[in-house]
């Protein structure tokens, strides 16, 4: 389970907090914890849906197959089509972050590094294409030593930066947010929204997970908590640390925490600690995780026909798709050389495509599958598949038309794909539950009372995180 965690948290913990989900602090000061607790609130029953699939249906490719099995097969491919999209993005946003971030380890000594940002960004996705390819369990070691560094230098930061909190930057909020409309209330939601989105990662992986009847439904409940207590106490320590007259121009800034701390004076070695934390933790990990799983897509994809079938080879060696590992690295290094704000959009918008197909896939499975075994089963499915698809759609709308437009360029491409190639290899017969899937592989009783002792650890943990994150924003109120 603890790599079926890290995997997906390391996916979701990294641009969007320290990039575009920090920048919302200069829009809203410390309301911004009002738009993360909803973006994990509409976050959670989604988790719970993928936790049903993905314990019942646990193949490499995840959203992809749900929404085949449970939607059709063009439905699918649109699925998997824009989780590849979304990913290869949050790929080249991450590494452009963590150009940004190793950056100023050398700024905070008053270094500046002769080199573009481009160019650092793609040193460490060639790094992890080499070690994706060498395997599954190389990156799960790999993302735990990641996601416990990270954690580690996280809470040293968090203590040095204590006595430089200014508890007037609370309750002061900054002039965007006095005059915010309802509407660009949800935009910010779906900005902050965006450091969630890959809450079902460690789905696409299921072949490759231990017991995914009981460790999928597990890490998929505590995921969107994990990343609520994660970003409402960065977000926390953005805002206090920020001087209240400069917490505006944190809005456009590349590194918003790099920012704050020059803004408030506070250099060296201070802002080198964080900015290796990110650097090498946060970004890393996210890094790690998302070359690992869009490969698993393509290749499920392939190996089925709706792809070209090449993607589909697997390494003679390490038995990982190592040609869609190196062809969706080489397209994550290519939207390196673009802004990171074109970036995030595109993603953005994958995301929620995604998402809504995935969410209907959970009550098509329901409808048209209902012998399928599901060790697993989210509550209230016919109300909160609507629900939580209008929620997404609304989200939606409020992204930049540069941004819905390239999407929908990016679904005809690929529809145009998948009908080419079943023109090519012939229409595929229709899916069947066959038993090796269905079959619950289960722990002995020893391993078992192991399992759910970890798992109990884990929640207690957990909910202490979210609710210290939550009094230290009413700490300042009192």
């Amino acid at each position: 389970m603890r790599e079926a965690v890290t995997i997906t948290v390391g996916t979701v913990i990294g641009v969007g907090l320290f990039t575009t989900g920090a920048q919302i602090v200069g829009t809203m000061g410390s309301m911004v914890v009002v738009a993360t607790f909803i973006a994990m609130v509409i976050s959670v029953y989604p988790s719970m849906l993928y936790g049903e699939m993905g314990a019942a249906l646990p193949y490499a490719g995840g959203t992809y197959k749900y929404a085949q099995l449970g939607l059709g097969k063009a439905a699918g491919t649109m699925a998997g089509w824009n989780f590849i999209a979304s990913l290869i993005a949050v790929t080249s946003g991450e590494a452009l972050a963590f150009s940004f971030y190793f950056k100023t380890i050398f700024r905070a000594f008053g270094i500046e590094l002769p080199i573009s940002d481009a160019v650092l960004a793609m040193i460490p996705i060639v790094l992890f294409i080499v070690t994706n390819i060498l395997g599954t369990e190389m990156t799960g070691k790999l993302q735990n030593g990641f996601m416990f560094f990270f954690w580690g230098v996280a809470i040293i930061w968090f203590l040095a930066m204590i006595p430089s909190i200014q508890m007037p930057a609370y309750v002061v909020l900054p002039d965007a947010m006095k005059t915010m409309t309802p509407w660009g209330f949800i935009g910010c939601v779906a900005m902050i929204w965006w450091c969630f989105a890959g809450f079902e990662t460690c789905c696409a992986m299921g072949e490759e997970i231990r017991y995914p009847q009981i460790n999928l439904p597990r890490a998929l409940i505590l995921s969107p908590f994990i990343v609520f207590a994660v970003n409402a106490l960065f977000q926390w320590f953005l805002v206090g640390i920020t001087p209240v007259n400069k917490a505006a121009a944190l809005a456009s800034a590349n590194a918003p925490f790099a920012e704050a701390m020059s803004a408030a004076g506070i250099l060296g070695l201070p802002m080198a600690l964080l900015a290796v934390g990110i650097a090498f933790g946060g970004d890393f990990s996210t890094l790690n995780a998302s070359i690992a799983v869009p490969p698993r897509y393509l290749y499920a994809m392939a190996r089925e026909g709706s792809m070209p079938k090449f993607f589909a080879k697997l390494h003679p060696r390490y038995q990982t798709p190592y040609v869609s590992i190196l062809f969706l690295g080489i397209l994550s290094l290519i939207l390196t050389v673009y802004p990171i704000n074109f970036v995030a959009s595109v993603s953005l918008f994958a995301d929620l495509f995604y998402y809504i197909i995935g969410i209907a896939a959970a009550l098509g499975l329901r409808i048209r599958h209902p012998e399928l075994k599901r060790p697993f089963t989210a509550p209230g499915i016919r109300v909160g598949v609507p629900v939580s698809i209008v929620i997404y759609f609304i989200m939606m709308t409020q992204l930049d038309r540069y941004a819905i437009v390239t999407g929908i360029i990016w679904c005809i491409v690929g529809l145009v794909v998948y009908y080419i190639c079943r023109r090519i290899y012939g229409e595929a017969e229709n899916e069947k539950l066959d038993a090796y899937v269905l079959q619950e592989e289960l722990p002995g009783d020893a391993e078992r009372a192991s399992m759910d002792r970890e798992y109990r650890i884990w929640k207690t943990v957990v909910i202490a995180a979210c609710v210290v994150a939550g009094v230290l924003y009413l700490i300042p109120l009192l």
